[in-house]
């Protein structure tokens, strides 16, 4: 089968597209037929294995899994011995952010991972678009204790994680405010925020608008900025660590700091994640955002460096 390559952290350049072996599934591990994947933000943080933290997840000093790719879609094509709730035939989504080997043709899959069946009415490309970052956006919203009614500022709207929180937070009657370039606004009003930004003709964090929470999901401001725009008791998360991890120390800080506050999410508990991710869908309350531009395994290189550049929208699929 063919397979996305490297035997240690490395930069898209250096992934080899190689014939090797379809795995053998353990007595708790499904074979699956890889139908569709991604190619995200954590895949580069497993490639590169940066930032380094991500080397006590994925792998030291080299990654546990040589095959890159932490998502799929798929069917399954031979079970496990021990194997009890999948069947040969099951149509299955999975994703694992410390690395899943699924950008290839085959993968092994263990059950006890994050892994669901679904309909056969969801096509394989827009099931596998609802994994990484709609995981991600729930797990950061999930962390602030919000009520309906409540204002929330999104800035990054077109990312995968910012286009999922925007649809999230609208399903529990949150007030959005989406942060996006002039060029995507009509894009990102398409998503049913009650506002929109355009950073070309506005800087959001010297608005008079106040916030309950505000949502750094691509990681390019600072609590510092936007402190002025939150209210008193109101909290600051960031999809990235920061400058000198400063979102990490500024969270353990907080009981001494007073509020304003940081939180610092640790993402837990995909397999829930993506039965309320595939529950909102099936309700018509979220569509993934999807790049235009695809992408074949052929083409992997060409994927890795396409979402390293920080130019794509929403996800990025990658067709096998």
């Amino acid at each position: 089968m063919k397979a996305s390559y490297r035997s240690h952290y490395c930069s898209p350049d250096e992934i080899q597209l190689k014939e090797i072996p379809i795995p053998e599934p353990k007595a708790n591990e499904v074979l699956v037929e890889i139908k569709a994947t991604t190619v995200n933000r954590t895949d580069m943080g497993v490639l590169t294995g940066k930032p380094y933290a991500m080397r006590a997840f994925a792998g030291f000093p080299n990654p546990k899994k040589p095959v890159t790719g932490t998502d799929f879609a798929g069917i399954i094509k031979k079970v496990g011995a021990e194997v009890k709730e999948f069947k040969e035939g099951d149509r299955v989504w999975g994703f694992n952010d410390n690395g899943a080997g699924t950008h290839a043709e085959f993968a092994c899959y263990p059950v006890k991972d994050a892994l669901l069946k679904f309909p056969d009415s969801i096509d394989f490309a827009e099931m596998v678009t609802c994994a990484e970052g709609a995981h991600y956006a729930v797990n950061f919203i999930n962390k602030v204790n919000l009520s309906a009614g409540m204002k929330v500022l999104v800035n990054g709207g077109t990312g995968a994680i910012g286009s999922a929180a925007i649809q999230i937070l609208k399903s529990m009657g949150i007030e959005v405010t989406a942060v996006c370039f002039q060029k995507d606004a009509e894009l990102v009003k398409s998503l049913g925020p009650d506002r929109v930004i355009e950073i070309e003709k506005q800087d959001f964090t010297q608005e008079n608008h106040h916030y309950d929470f505000v949502f750094d999901a691509v990681g390019k401001s600072r609590f510092s900025l936007c402190k002025r725009i939150l209210k008193p008791d109101g909290i600051y998360i960031s999809s990235e660590l920061g400058p000198n991890w400063e979102n990490l120390w500024r969270a353990m800080g907080t009981p001494f700091l007073g509020k304003p506050k940081v939180i610092f999410p640790i993402p837990t508990d995909i397999q829930e994640s993506m039965k309320k991710v595939q529950d909102l869908y099936l309700q018509g309350k979220f569509k993934p955002l999807i790049d235009p531009k695809r992408f074949t395994l052929d083409q992997i290189r060409e994927a890795f460096t396409y979402v390293s550049s920080g130019k794509k929208i929403g996800n990025v699929i990658l067709e096998i």
